[in-house]
């Protein structure tokens, strides 16, 4: 006789859906609010700097200003990239090339010009973590230069991480307002709690693997249209609909027909996104800096009319599209950005899964055949 097949008969929620998968005290998502280490999002977008902000996440704690000024340059220091490796990544193909597998491939790269790669000590993870949240940016910003045939454009430590990255992208000293604009979107994006990625970059680490691959991981997790993709996707749909004229006849027309209307909803926020709200202001302020408030006001008008008539909320996606989008940001590279902010993050639950370690092993619910017999 064959052995009788085990059935799992424990809890199974489809996209585990509420299911507590581990402690964390990184970030939390009580109703409608959200924290980082126990400060409102609002407090945090309101007073501090991105290089704070990844202080915070990895110390759970503020750092006093000797701290910062030491943490800052420790972490600006490391944005510099190495020639060799710059003509390596040059090397690689840009044109047809979804930008997020060039990140991929290019963090993986990263392992290979780290002698101490494989080590997990605490030093060591705080080390790489500096340099890959440094790096992010620049590898970003050199995709885009190099798809573009435009020479790399070197980091400048002594400036911020929002600053270089602009100053990187388009090769010429950014709008201050605009360099804070952005600032605030990479504190905005650093951390979700346990989000998709984020839960990827924790299994990975559960095995003990290295730092690059974890990271790797969460990239390729960011990388699908159900987590990372969907502020593109908002940029696109308004594209579509042109112009403040079309967007009510529009909405009307996607709502009366049970149409998907990309940036509204979320598997956890039921009263709304407190990110959505700060994002919101600060899409009316850039289309207006640049001369292009249509872009503002055909969002205000579709987000109005969905909480109208449906009860939806919008969500970091649906205002972050025309803030990106007004920085002259390629759309493709909305999804890229995401993971410039969002690598602080990650490396939070790196380092939290490392220090209290137990590989995930889950069960799958058997809904297969049974007691076949091998003819």
């Amino acid at each position: 006789m064959s052995a009788p097949v085990e059935i799992y008969e424990g809890a199974i929620d489809k996209g585990l859906e509420g299911v507590v998968a581990c402690t964390t005290g990184i970030s939390s998502i009580v109703d409608a609010t959200l924290c980082f280490r126990g400060y409102t999002i609002e407090d945090i977008a309101a007073k501090s700097t991105f290089e704070e902000v990844i202080y915070l996440l990895w110390n759970d704690k503020l750092p006093n200003k000797d701290e910062l000024k030491q943490f800052r340059k420790e972490l600006l220091a490391e944005m510099t990239l190495a020639p060799d490796l710059v003509k390596h990544l040059q090397g690689l193909p840009t044109q047809n090339v979804h930008p997020m597998a060039w990140l991929r491939t290019a963090v993986s790269s990263l392992a290979l010009w780290d002698q101490d790669s494989q080590k997990l000590d605490v030093e060591n993870q705080r080390r790489i973590g500096k340099r890959l949240v440094a790096k992010m940016g620049p590898l970003v910003a050199l995709f885009e230069r190099t798809r573009k045939g435009q020479p790399f454009v070197p980091a400048n430590p002594e400036k911020s991480i929002a600053w270089n990255f602009l100053h990187m992208l388009f090769g010429k000293e950014p709008d201050a307002d605009i360099v804070h604009i952005f600032d605030v979107c990479l504190i905005l994006h650093a951390d979700h709690e346990l989000n998709c990625s984020a839960f990827s970059a924790r299994v990975t680490a559960s095995s003990l693997s290295d730092i690059y691959s974890d990271i790797t991981s969460a990239i390729g997790t960011l990388k699908g249209p159900l987590h990372g993709g969907a502020n593109e996707q908002v940029m696109l749909m308004l594209k579509k609909i042109g112009s403040v004229d079309a967007a009510k006849k529009w909405i009307e027309n996607a709502l009366a027909n049970k149409e998907k209307v990309m940036g509204f909803g979320h598997r956890v926020y039921k009263n709304g996104d407190p990110r959505a709200k700060i994002l919101r202001k600060m899409s009316e302020e850039i289309t207006k800096k640049i001369g292009e408030p249509h872009w503002y006001q055909m969002s205000a008008m579709i987000d109005d009319t969905v909480q109208r008539e449906k009860g939806l909320l919008p969500n970091v996606d649906f205002y972050s599209a025309t803030v990106y989008y007004s920085m002259g940001i390629p759309t493709d590279l909305f999804t890229p950005i995401f993971a410039v902010s969002r690598v602080s993050g990650w490396l939070a639950h790196v380092f939290e899964q490392y220090g209290n370690n137990r590989i995930y092993r889950p069960r799958g619910k058997w809904v297969g055949k049974q007691g076949l017999k091998y003819p």
